[in-house]
């Protein structure tokens, strides 16, 4: 069940906080960034190429927010203590999706240098969340 969101500027700010020092790691490391963008009544592949502004034809897969997530959270027995404050790091960001935004998913936009966009609807249908790079080969 979701949370009353907050306002706007304060679901960005929140999401700023929680993605503070934060990087995707593929065959790069690429900074987390949060971002609102405008009001939609749905996300499709076609309303996030257009809201990133990316040409139509751009190829667009998308992939389920729990999966995107589930190696950035799992923590490992190998793992030292800045590991796992990164994986923790990054349960307190789905925990805050979950809590307070809706009809959460994944867009990777591109081929080989993606963009990747985990989004959801906020309480106002504005579309909400973190974008970030990486290089999938």
């Amino acid at each position: 069940m979701l949370k009353k969101t907050p306002p706007e500027n304060k679901l960005l700010e929140c999401l700023t906080n929680l993605t503070d020092g934060l990087f995707y790691t593929s065959e790069i490391d690429a900074a987390i960034r949060a971002f609102v963008g405008d009001k939609t009544e749905s996300l499709t592949p076609a309303e996030i190429l257009k809201q990133t502004k990316s040409a139509a034809d751009t190829p667009v897969a998308e992939t389920v927010f729990t999966e995107f997530f589930s190696d950035l959270t799992e923590i490992q027995d190998w793992f030292g203590e800045e590991e796992t404050e990164i994986a923790q790091k990054f349960t307190h960001l789905k925990e805050f999706f979950e809590q307070n935004l809706k009809d959460l998913k994944v867009f990777k936009i591109g081929k080989i240098e993606l963009e990747i966009y985990v989004v959801g609807l906020d309480g106002e249908n504005n579309l909400t969340g973190i974008k970030t790079k990486a290089v999938e080969t």
